[in-house]
């Protein structure tokens, strides 16, 4: 297990914690990753889109001309697919993209995008965060004295109230505790803030 210093939300130090190296010192597994990204990222299609085919369309109900004599190609219907304002044949519709992943694929994405944090020297160890009320100007003090950059995800242990509503009106900072840990979230953040708490948790999971 390594050493990783644990900060407080003021930037000194005030101590550190082993990690296990089987959850953020392993090494990355690129293809399963991008499965999961690829998995979440479907997940969140939302598959509303629809076109009408000949039996949507308003109209066409009376056949245009007789069938024979008239020395045109016979038609049933002027909503038929081939004249405007027709049917759409073979239209998307609406459906769900989501798929799944079996649990030990999902877990070693997670253990990868995780070790890649570490690896980027991107991942910072918080003692806590201790809000009496949500303060808005607090949290980015304290993003600050930790050296984040701009997109930043924050993981605690369970649910804040106070530091989620503190950490909402900042561009690019999300909140999230770590049982909601996800691939996506981890990967789109150009860092991790993690409290010792919430990485003990993580641990317990994908140890």
């Amino acid at each position: 297990m390594a050493n990783y210093d644990v900060l407080k939300v003021d930037g000194t130090k005030s101590g550190s914690v082993e990690l296990n190296d089987a959850v953020f010192a392993i090494e990355p597994n690129t293809d399963v990753l991008f499965e999961a990204i690829t998995l979440q990222r479907a997940s969140l299609r939302q598959g509303t889109h629809a076109v009408k085919n000949r039996s949507a369309v308003r109209g066409g109900g009376r056949k245009p001309w007789r069938q024979k004599g008239t020395g045109r190609a016979r038609q049933g219907t002027i909503r038929a697919p081939q004249w405007r304002g027709g049917g759409i044949v073979f239209g998307p519709t609406p459906r769900s993209y989501a798929y799944k992943m079996p649990k030990k694929m999902r877990r070693l994405a997670l253990r990868s995008a995780l070790s890649y944090k570490v690896q980027e020297s991107a991942l910072t160890v918080v003692d806590a965060f201790q809000f009496d009320a949500p303060k808005t100007k607090e949290f980015k003090t304290a993003l600050s004295n930790l050296k984040q950059p701009k997109k930043v995800l924050v993981v605690t242990d369970s649910e804040d109230v106070n530091v989620e509503l503190s950490a909402r009106n900042i561009p690019g900072v999300q909140v999230s505790t770590a049982q909601g840990l996800n691939v996506l979230d981890i990967t789109s953040a150009d860092s991790v803030v993690i409290t010792e708490s919430a990485a003990k948790k993580v641990e317990e999971v994908l140890g």
